[in-house]
Order: C-alpha cells, then sequence, then structure tokens
C-alpha cells in the first residue's frame, strides 16, 4: 500500500466521520481486559539501514483489523520505531492516521509501543531497529555494526551514556528531550482517536549496571511528565533486558520497581513471558517477580508480549555464552497457549498482547500468525487459530 492509497482512503473514511465515536462507547471500551496481538505496520517499522523485501498486503490494516476482531480480540500492541519516522516522517505519520482511524471503526484498542530491538539499526544492521542513526554517529564507542544486544561492549557504552543523559545530537540537544519530543508527535497524532487507550515509553530498555535502575526511574519519570502535558491516556513502562535472575545487575522485584515514574496516575508496567510458567519454572518464578514489581510500584501490570520459545546455549562473538531463540524447536501448542491464558486470568491483568501480527515471515514459525496470498490477502496460520480458540475456551 502506496502513501496515496494511504491519504485517499483515509480521507474517504474522515469524510464518513468513522473515527468520530461516541465518547460513551470509548469508556466502555477502555474498561473491558485488552487481549489481543502485537502489530508491526510498514513505514512505522522500516529500519533505516535496510529495506523490506516483502511487499506490503493491499488493506493490510482493513483485514487484519477484521480478522483479530472476528477471532474475539478487541486490542493491538502497536509496534514502532524512531528511526523509521526519521527515515520517513509523512509515510510514518500518515500510516498512524490511517491505521488509527480503522482501529476506531473495529473498535480495537491500541496501545502505541515505541520499541526497540537491540538498540538500533546503526549498531545492528542485520536485525537492530530502534533509536535513530543521529544519536550513535561521530563516536568511535559504538561504531556503524559494533553490536546492539546486551553483551556488546559498543551497547552497553551507549546505553550508560543514555541513562546519564550524555547522548545528544549535533545541536547539542541530550537524547531523553528529543525522544519526548517524537513520542509528542505520536500522541498529537493519533490521541484523539477513541481507539488510542495509551502508550508506551520505550520497550525493554537496556541496564548493564546496579546504578541504573534509579536511573531508568527519573527518565520513566521525565518522560511521563512530559507526556501528561499533551495526553491523558495510560503510559506504560517496560521491564528491563537483560532478565537474567542470576545476573550481577541485580533483577529482582525491588530493583525493578524504581523504574516507576514518580507519577503514577494512569500508569501501566508491561513485562514479556516468553516461556510456559508451570508450577516450579523458571518461568514462574519471573512471573512472580513481575507481579511483585508491580505490588510494589502499586500499579497495573500488563503482559505486553507473550509467547513460547526453546533457547540454546551458544557462544557469540566474543566468546560469551549467551541463551539465543532455537527456531527449530521453538514452538506453542494448543494445550501451552490454553495453560497461558489461564494463568493470565488468575493474574488479573491490565491485559496482554501475542507475539506477533507481522506481514513478513519470521523465522521462528510460532512467530508468524498471519501470512499473505499472492493476491494480497491475508490469511491467518494455524498459530492464529490456535489463540482464537484459546480465547474463545479460555473464560
Amino acid at each position: 500500500m502506496n502513501l496515496p492509497v494511504f491519504a485517499v482512503t483515509l480521507a474517504f473514511i474522515l469524510i464518513l466521520n468513522i473515527s468520530l465515536l461516541p465518547n460513551l462507547i470509548a469508556q466502555e471500551a477502555k474498561s473491558q481486559p485488552l487481549k489481543g496481538v502485537n502489530m508491526l505496520g510498514y513505514y512505522t517499522s522500516i529500519p533505516q539501514s535496510r529495506e523490506f523485501k516483502n511487499p506490503f498486503p493491499d488493506n493490510y490494516y482493513d483485514q487484519s483489523f477484521k480478522i483479530i476482531k472476528d477471532g474475539g480480540m478487541n486490542h493491538v500492541r502497536y509496534v514502532y520505531y524512531w528511526e523509521s519516522y526519521v527515515k520517513n516522517p509523512v509515510a510514518f505519520i500518515n500510516e498512524l492516521k490511517f491505521a488509527a482511524t480503522l482501529a476506531d471503526q473495529y473498535g480495537i484498542k491500541v496501545i502505541y509501543d515505541n520499541h526497540q530491538f537491540h538498540t538500533s539499526s546503526w549498531l545492528n544492521p542485520q536485525r537492530g531497529t530502534g533509536f535513530p542513526s543521529f544519536l550513535f554517529q561521530n563516536n568511535s564507542e559504538y561504531t556503524y555494526g559494533s553490536g546492539g544486544s546486551p553483551l556488546y561492549p559498543s551497547a552497553a557504552a551507549w546505553w550508560t551514556q543514555w541513562w546519564n543523559r550524555g547522548i545528544k545530537d549535533v545541536n547539542g540537544t541530550d537524547g531523553w528531550t528529543l525522544q519526548s519530543q517524537f513520542l509528542k508527535k505520536v500522541v498529537s497524532t493519533v490521541d484523539s482517536h477513541a481507539s488510542t487507550v495509551g502508550y508506551e515509553i520505550l520497550s525493554e530498555p537496556q541496564v548493564h549496571d546496579m546504578n541504573q535502575w534509579d536511573k531508568i526511574g527519573k527518565f520513566n519519570t521525565f518522560m511521563t511528565n512530559e507526556l501528561r502535558n499533551v495526553t491523558k491516556k495510560d503510559i506504560v513502562y517496560s521491564m528491563s533486558i537483560p532478565v537474567d535472575l542470576e545476573s550481577n545487575i541485580g533483577v529482582n522485584a525491588t530493583n525493578l520497581a524504581k523504574m516507576t515514574p514518580a507519577n503514577k496516575n494512569h500508569t501501566v508496567f508491561k513485562f514479556s513471558i516468553y516461556g510456559l510458567p508451570s508450577p516450579g519454572s523458571y518461568q514462574e518464578e519471573r512471573l512472580k517477580m513481575f507481579l511483585a514489581t508491580g505490588n510494589l510500584s502499586g500499579v497495573p501490570v500488563y503482559i505486553g508480549e507473550w509467547n513460547n520459545v526453546a533457547r540454546d546455549k551458544v557462544m557469540n562473538e566474543e566468546g560469551d555464552f549467551v541463551y539465543e531463540i532455537d527456531p527449530e524447536s521453538s514452538d506453542i501448542t494448543p494445550k501451552d497457549t490454553n495453560a497461558i491464558l489461564k494463568k493470565f486470568n488468575e493474574i488479573d491483568p491490565y491485559g496482554w498482547a501475542f507475539w506477533y501480527w507481522n506481514f513478513r515471515p519470521h523465522r521462528v514459525e510460532n512467530f508468524n500468525l498471519v501470512t499473505s496470498d499472492a493476491s494480497g490477502n491475508l490469511v491467518p496460520t494455524k498459530y492464529f487459530d490456535i489463540l482464537k480458540n484459546a480465547v474463545q475456551s479460555v473464560k
């Protein structure tokens, strides 16, 4: 779908006043638990350092929201990237407007997630996405392609400076201020829509030292205060990575609670689950820690990402052992899905979103909820059917 199609279709929808839903409906919808999927768009998720090889299906949002709604779900965690905005700001904003308007039409409740994976495509040109390149250029500590995951020195150096509010652009403006300005552009684009329920400040920020927990709290406080100037809707802050319970950075409920914004009004703590939290398991221990974090912080909890994956212990390029997803062994069965949703019902969270809905194929098969055929029609995979059946059977 190209920009003219976005513009024409959006104009037609606005003429029909589809986005002007009654305020009463919006309030009623917001009170319902969020049950849905993570969704990626096109211009809102394209990295600066690479292009997409897969064409964007026609009527992607219309088809997607209809399938999700018919599957018994009411929610999308909309994943976008700051660097995608920098790459093409006009297309980025137009796509947000288009998606929000159609979400209004289908009664889909949206949390807009400022996402990062391996920090940025500047540090990881092959797979990374997140922060724009102007925050890395002209610094020998984090050169292009030097690695953006938590175990790389370049990532550690950059995130350390980020929490110290030492990352600046060529004009000397600090990164926190620049990010707040970007987030306000997102808010000004979608906040008036009935479908918009909230905004996630930054998904899964990296922690590299014990002294950074309080600094993340200051960052979240700053962002929350800035956003409160332009929105009354919910603000979501995320767990950190890594979340290894045996790490030397002190991953525990007490430290995670330090990330809570000072202004807790309409704030939510988001965490991820990528395994079955069966009794006595490592995943259950992590889940207990996240729930304890919510209790200590005094805010609702939101399972913003979940699935089931297998991980292998492998040696990375620097000779360190890390756990990486094994695409061949990863899977999620109907039994697994039912068990996870039953656990969620016990928790009674703010909401949940399955990872994930994407028009591009993924090397992990159970990360693909949808594919598209030669005609551009979206076709749900067996994993969407598994999710849909679990949603309808687990009450």
